[in-house]
């Protein structure tokens, strides 16, 4: 299930970096985090998170959400 926390159209580049397997996993088994970088900036945003459907919508946002907040803090 894709969460969604920004329009990945905006971003000229978007990644799934390795770096942030450690902080997604830690929330959620086998989420994923991808990235995106706007066209001539070097600062790097959040766009989804990828979270097993299993979990169901809501508590696939949450589990979102928390995962963020630690790639953000």
């Amino acid at each position: 299930m894709h969460v969604r926390f920004r329009d990945p159209d905006r971003y000229d580049e978007i990644r799934t970096p390795d770096w942030a397997t450690q902080p997604a996993e830690s929330v959620s088994a086998g989420s994923e985090v991808r990235t995106g970088t706007i066209e001539g900036e070097d600062d790097w945003e959040v766009t989804n998170v990828l979270i097993n459907k299993h979990v169901g919508e809501d508590r696939a946002r949450e589990e979102a959400e928390q995962i963020v907040d630690k790639i953000e803090s």
